[in-house]
């Protein structure tokens, strides 16, 4: 891992959860690689609960989470900012991509594309999405008299549709919008705004300049690169951390039985994650929490260097 400058002016970092449940170990892993960026570079580091996903949110989660943060010494040097309270800002993005061509509205199911790739024999990989195929473009017949149920984000074609970035843990990165994503979901079905949409506003509402988070989200980022340049907003530096993995080898996850992190011992909690980051002499940090941050960030700087 490396940045050109271990202290970049204007750093903002940001730790951003869904409040579907408790953070557990693969959660606080993520927060605690963000936060050490975030202080290794002298920089700012904000909370951001994302909560537009209205029908995982768990009432109080976001009160749990908070705690946990707090007692692992992880305090934000903001507000948090709610995502649920964010609507207006999202619609007025979804609306400059409308005037521009760059969002249409779909009348598409789920079924609907499945069915189309079944004609065409794609099979679909497991866990993975099916690309859209663009059945509600406008130069296709848009939506030939159906309601419309979502809005999808155009996404280029041919050498344009290849977006590459550097990964500040993972080196160089490229991936096929066209091939391997399709037109994606910008407002759903349900009307609840998508995840790609919301942090891309989001983050530059805030002013990020590094995203720090798991490396399961790594593929988002090229979505995000995308609506970020037909924005007009700028694109931060990434760094996608390892992910903790549960006892079937699959992502820790509430769906696969992750248990809340246990507060209790704090500083053993923040070790603990810090060895899932593979920093350096994690056993021999002693001390109370804030000695074993302050060696931790030590640790994280090594690795900018």
């Amino acid at each position: 891992m490396n940045c050109n400058d271990s202290s970049v002016a204007g750093y903002v970092g940001r730790f951003a959860p869904s409040p579907t449940g408790p953070l557990h170990a693969g959660s606080l892993v993520a927060a605690l690689a963000s936060w050490l960026d975030a202080r290794a570079h002298g920089g700012t580091w904000l909370v951001r609960i994302e909560d537009v996903d209205v029908p995982r949110c768990v009432p109080g989660a976001d009160a749990v989470i908070l705690h946990q943060l707090a007692a692992c010494g992880l305090l934000p040097d903001g507000i948090v900012l709610y995502q649920s309270q964010r609507g207006a800002a999202y619609q007025q993005a979804l609306d400059q991509l409308v005037a521009q061509g760059d969002a249409y509205p779909c009348a598409c199911t789920r079924q609907d594309i499945a069915r189309h790739h079944a004609e065409h024999g794609h099979l679909r990989e497991r866990h993975g999405e099916l690309v859209y195929p663009g059945t509600c473009r406008p130069e296709n017949g848009g939506l030939k008299g159906k309601p419309a149920r979502a809005w999808r984000m155009r996404v280029p074609s041919g050498d344009a549709a290849l977006i590459h970035w550097q990964d500040r843990l993972l080196s160089p990165q490229s991936q096929r919008l066209d091939v391997e994503v399709g037109d994606f979901v910008l407002r759903r079905a349900d009307g609840l705004w998508a995840y790609q949409l919301a942090v891309v506003v989001d983050d530059a509402a805030q002013g990020v300049t590094d995203v720090v988070r798991g490396a399961d989200l790594a593929d988002n980022t090229p979505r995000q690169i995308w609506l970020q340049q037909r924005l007009g907003l700028p694109t931060p530096r990434y760094l996608h951390t390892p992910l903790v993995l549960g006892a079937n080898g699959e992502k820790l996850s509430k769906q696969n039985g992750a248990q809340a992190v246990d507060v209790s011992d704090p500083a053993a909690a923040v070790k603990a994650a810090a060895r899932a980051l593979r920093l350096s002499a994690v056993d021999a940090v002693s001390g109370a929490l804030p000695d074993v941050l302050a060696a931790l960030v030590g640790r994280w700087q090594e690795r900018l260097t």
